[in-house]
């Protein structure tokens, strides 16, 4: 995965094809309603396969998909059914047709792995449900008291254990045979199917051991398949080769938007894993360094690195909606080892935040409806497609990444053999540039002569 470039779909609000059949006669929300209503607005998979040619057009070379699955909520963590892909994104007949077309285009596609805790409409749930304590699945799950109410009362026990004590994501007792036993057919299931590896949801919540037997799972079906697992902080004891191949590499992503915004950062969302501060040069720097150096090569490599997500602000919004500043940040993403992931909807500059005021959690309002018949305050998709072009085309990049100093405040540089990139993030002061013998510029962002490098501006010079 080191050579990928990501993106990342929400797909209830990526693109309506038109062409799913379960969805005749229902009463979908109108496409671009505000996603704080929640409900459904009818994306499916039909619509990514729509999608493809301008997403490679883009430098696009993988697919990262949120759960498909079948569940009664529109962001699909809560599954009721592992095997069928929701009816309503086109059922299975509609994955198997986007992995073929992915395929045929030399493309990649994820999937995302919700197996610490379900829906409460899973079936085997639902059974335990329906005959408490002689269900022969109430072991499949973490049951302290009968009877169980699903539905609970304000301040009323629903009896048994839910991710965050959600009476609605009941969480499986990965102790259990059966469960583990069901778990590793899905995800074996999915890669016979052709799928290229899986994103695992929540894995710290779940026994480190089943990720060993998933993992041993894995490499027994696709030896080549991309194991990455959603931790958000210090994932050291989960990358020693057991586990997962790489992380969600949040680090790199807010620390990356705190420098690049400097003090016009927004800081509306307060997360102790995703802290949005401004930083300077040597304090990006630093978290940089302890980030890599905790890690091994080969996991550097394997890493997907993300600005933002369907769990986060868009990075449009926590930068302010300053476009030169995103920018920058995009530069940064795809200057480090690792596979750059690109949230559905940056290219039209979408800048969904969180819920309003302070907030701790996402809010839907970083899930809204892509923009497809409506103006864009801007277009990135050349921008992101120069970045692809330029990580493509200079191997040291993807490999061994670049060495980066901090020459004051506002600057960045990096050198690796044969390239040196310099970054000015200043929204007012020029900064200085030496070209030396047998170099020139290759790539710029902004305004970039051969003397300095303007404000919000950056150079890639090589030989």
């Amino acid at each position: 995965m080191a050579d990928a470039v990501i993106y990342q779909i929400f797909p209830d609000r990526f693109r309506r094809s038109g062409r799913v059949e379960a969805q005749r006669h229902l009463a979908l929300k109108p496409w671009g309603s505000d996603p704080c209503e929640e409900g459904f607005q009818g994306g499916d998979l039909y619509g990514v396969i729509d999608a493809l040619d301008e997403l490679q057009g883009m430098g696009i070379t993988c697919l990262y998909l949120t759960p498909i699955f079948s569940s009664a909520a529109n962001h699909r963590y809560h599954a009721y059914d592992y095997f069928e892909v929701d009816p309503l994104l086109g059922g299975n007949a509609a994955l198997t047709q986007l992995i073929d077309a992915v395929h045929r285009r030399g493309m990649k596609l994820v999937l995302d792995g919700v197996f610490n805790h379900c829906g409460r409409g899973f079936w085997a749930f639902h059974h335990v449900v329906e005959n408490g304590a002689n269900s022969p699945y109430r072991d499949w799950f973490h049951v302290h008291r009968w009877p169980l109410q699903p539905y609970p009362a304000p301040g009323e026990d629903c009896g048994y254990d839910g991710w965050w004590a959600l009476p609605d994501l009941p969480k499986f007792n990965h102790a259990n045979p059966g469960v583990r036993e069901h778990l590793l057919a899905v995800g074996r299931h999915w890669l016979e199917q052709g799928i290229d590896g899986w994103r695992l949801d929540v894995p710290a919540e779940v026994p480190a051991d089943f990720w060993v037997e998933f993992r041993q799972m894995v490499r027994a079906t696709n030896p080549e398949a991309w194991i990455v697992g959603e931790v958000w902080g210090d994932a050291t004891p989960w990358l020693q080769g057991d586990h997962f191949d790489g992380v969600m590499n949040y680090r790199l992503g807010w620390s990356s938007l705190c420098w690049a915004a400097a003090e016009a950062l927004r800081r509306d969302y307060r997360n102790s894993d995703y802290p949005l501060d401004p930083l300077d040069g040597q304090a990006l720097l630093t978290i940089w360094t302890t980030t890599t150096r905790s890690y091994r090569e080969v996991v550097n490599r394997a890493q997907m690195n993300l600005l933002d997500s369907h769990d986060v602000p868009r990075a449009l919004h926590s930068l302010n909606n300053d476009v030169a500043a995103l920018k920058l940040a995009l530069l940064l993403l795809f200057l480090h080892q690792g596979a750059p992931c690109i949230y559905y909807g940056t290219e039209a500059a979408l800048a969904g935040g969180p819920e309003p005021g302070p907030s701790s959690g996402p809010g839907p309002a970083c899930r809204e409806a892509y923009p497809w018949d409506v103006p864009w305050s801007a277009d990135l998709r050349p921008f992101i497609q120069s970045l692809a072009e330029l990580r493509s085309a200079h191997g040291v990049l993807r490999r061994d990444g670049l060495r980066w100093s901090a020459p004051g405040a506002d600057v960045l540089e990096g050198v690796a053999d044969g390239l040196r990139v310099v970054v000015n993030r200043s929204h007012c002061t020029p900064v200085p540039l030496t070209i030396e013998s047998g170099q020139s510029i290759l790539w710029t962002l902004g305004r970039v002569d051969n003397k300095s490098v303007s404000p919000q501006s950056a150079a890639v010079l090589g030989s």
